[in-house]
């Protein structure tokens, strides 16, 4: 191709069209006039300027500006030129010149007249072609619009569309159903709809083409399903219609495809959720219910009425009420009245009498209300709970039973407790008597007889200490039941008052020992006084007691926070224990410490731990060997009812 040649080609087309879209009615009529005038001017004067031409030769040059003025000016300018072409010949070319006197009247009316005539027609011609050409370009441009419309209906439709050749052949396709499918538009225009198409759902759409094509339908719908090019599924509605020729000649199928597989999906989540809802409420021995309010009837959902036992899905309020036990009837009735007024909530339960047996229903009920709050539709769903009933009702008998049983065991060990608490006082202070006498007569013995050996004499000495120690144990057991027995009178008691006065106490006693000790402020508990002067004394003479080795022995006692609760904690740097062992630790007359080392009976932790029982509390012990001991217990404001228990 040659380039010089194409761009003067492409200049002449450009002029051309601009002389073709050329639009008179644009400009100005004042305008238009004066470029006429011009031009006409112009052309007489060129007239004259070249040589005054004889006869009808004259008019040649101003024709040629009355065309280009009815050209650029419309109708307006090529009649108001003609007129000012006739005057300028007239004056400027006609003998005499310069003057309208004419020589020949005949010749110059017929030039003149057949110039008008020849004017008015070509000036017209041009009008007419000009008002065609607007003509055309609105219809062209109407046509474009209507086109572009189209195809931005089809490019931009919410829906796919595509039209496909009578072989199946993609031939256009927009960008919704490109994305549907997954394809770009140039892989879809290179295959077939039975590409992308599910195997099973071919035949149903090449038999409904095959009827269009007979000529038995126009259009047909149906679903479908076709493969994304990920592989997954895509449920779509397809609506296609037959395009025929002039003539009826078959031309290709529009298709228009909405996507479904949201639909389907919700279909499906549906469906289960129904089904699940089914099981549900089946397991759960669930029925759901409608009632007209107005009317005073009911009715059961999804075969509800099978699952209730009623032998029909409607049923009156009179039938509801009739079914009712005679004993829940009114209770029942009263129930939905408040319910209905609004005055609370519908959930009550009732007996109903349904083939001869007696059960129980739990039934619940939301209503739907009009503008003036007035109840008109209710729904609900009741619930089979006879056999929880009765097992409420067997549970409690058991718990009566079992109440009655625990209350006969509580008096019975209590009963028991109490005897062995009596027999051991009994067995404690009878046992008082014998020990006197063997000790009297030991001592006896021993101031009769001045002859005995040294043998004999330690035998003595021997039973003096057993008889010794024994009445010692007997003291420990009887203040052991007594500190379980009795009853306890809580009172505001001040623990640290209390450490201060023993610890002062036990130093006067011991003068010669070196023992600090920290007493923390406010230490203050609700307690029977005379039960915590038997614990912080037990405890205070274990700490003044192992700590006997320690050349810088120190006691202190506190409180500290654990866990929202107050422990109350005696300690020292004395001997300590091993915490392996602190099973053994409260266990009456069990020592884990030999006699020889420290002195006790073992008693002293046995009646803490049953004085802390007694409020409630808690008794713990903390140790290490050689690093000291501490031993925190709790006194509850109010004790419960079962003590905790406690080391």
């Amino acid at each position: 191709m040659n380039p010089t040649k194409s761009s003067a080609s492409h200049t002449d087309d450009s002029l051309w069209s601009r002389l073709l879209d050329w639009q008179p009615e644009r400009r100005s009529l004042w305008r238009r006039l004066a470029v006429a005038l011009v031009l006409t001017l112009l052309a007489g004067w060129l007239r004259v300027v070249l040589a005054p031409a004889e006869s009808g030769g004259r008019f040649i040059t101003v024709s040629l500006a009355v065309a280009l003025s009815a050209i650029y000016g419309g109708l307006a300018a090529g009649i108001f030129s003609t007129v000012l072409s006739l005057a300028l010949v007239n004056f400027l070319l006609i003998p005499p010149l310069f003057s309208f006197a004419i020589q020949d009247p005949v010749e110059a009316f017929w030039l003149n007249l057949w110039f008008l005539i020849a004017q008015v027609v070509v000036v017209g011609a041009i009008g007419w072609m000009q008002r065609q050409n607007l003509r055309l370009r609105q219809i062209g441009k109407q046509a474009a619009s209507s086109q572009q419309r189209f195809l931005d209906t089809f490019e931009f439709a919410a829906a796919g569309m595509s039209h496909v050749s009578l072989q199946g052949q993609m031939l256009r396709v927009n960008k919704t159903f490109c994305q549907m499918v997954g394809y770009s538009e140039a892989e879809l225009l290179r295959m077939r709809f039975r590409d992308f198409t599910v195997a099973d759902d071919v035949a149903p759409d090449e038999s409904l083409l095959a009827r269009a094509l007979a000529g038995e339908i126009d259009r047909y719908s149906l679903e479908k399903r076709y493969i994304h090019k990920d592989g997954h599924l895509v449920w779509a509605h397809l609506t296609v219609a037959l395009v025929r020729r002039a003539g009826g000649v078959p031309d290709y199928f529009i298709s228009v495809v909405q996507d479904l597989s949201a639909l389907k999906a919700a279909e499906t989540a549906l469906r289960t959720s129904e089904r699940l809802m089914r099981q549900a409420q089946n397991l759960a021995g669930f029925a759901s219910f409608e009632a007209d309010v107005q009317n005073n009837r009911f009715h059961t959902l999804g075969n509800s009425h099978q699952r209730l036992g009623l032998p029909r899905a409607d049923f009156t309020g009179e039938d509801m009420i009739g079914a009712a036990h005679p004993a829940d009837r009114d209770r029942m009735a009263a129930d939905w009245k408040d319910a209905l007024q609004g005055k609370r909530p519908y959930n009550t339960t009732y007996r109903t009498r349904i083939t001869g047996q007696d059960r129980w229903f739990s039934v619940r009920a939301e209503f739907e209300r009009d503008a003036e709050g007035k109840a008109i539709r209710a729904f609900g769903v009741s619930q089979d709970i006879t056999d929880r009933k009765r097992s409420e009702l067997e549970i409690r008998r058991l718990n009566a039973s079992l109440e009655h049983r625990i209350q006969e065991r509580t008096r019975e060990l209590k009963d028991a407790y109490d005897e062995l608490e009596s027999y051991s006082y009994a067995v404690a202070h009878d046992l008082r008597s014998p020990l006197r006498i063997i000790n009297g007569f030991a001592q006896a013995l021993e101031e009769d007889s001045q002859e005995l050996t040294p043998s004999s004499r330690a035998h003595l000495d021997r039973i003096k200490g057993a008889s010794l120690k024994m009445g010692q144990l007997i003291d420990g057991l009887l203040a052991l039941a007594q500190y379980g027995r009795g009853e306890m009178q809580r009172k505001p008691v001040d623990l640290g008052a209390l450490a201060q006065h023993m610890l002062e106490e036990l130093a006067s006693a011991e003068p010669g020992r070196s023992v600090t000790w920290e007493i923390e402020p406010g230490l203050l508990v609700q307690a029977d006084p005379a039960l915590m002067d038997a614990l912080m004394q037990n405890l205070l003479h274990n700490a003044w007691k192992y700590s006997a080795l320690k050349k810088d022995a120190h006691i202190r006692v506190f409180a500290r926070a654990v866990d929202g609760q107050t422990h109350y904690c005696v300690s020292d740097n004395g001997a300590g224990f091993d915490m392996a062992r602190a099973g053994k630790l409260f266990q009456p007359f069990h020592r884990l410490h030999l006699p020889h080392e420290f002195s006790g009976l073992g008693i002293g932790l046995a009646t803490v731990r049953r004085i802390v029982l007694r409020h409630g509390g808690a008794l713990q012990a903390e140790s290490t060997p050689g690093a000291g001991a501490t031993f925190c217990f709790t006194i509850p404001d109010e004790p419960n009812s079962t003590p905790p228990s406690g080391h």
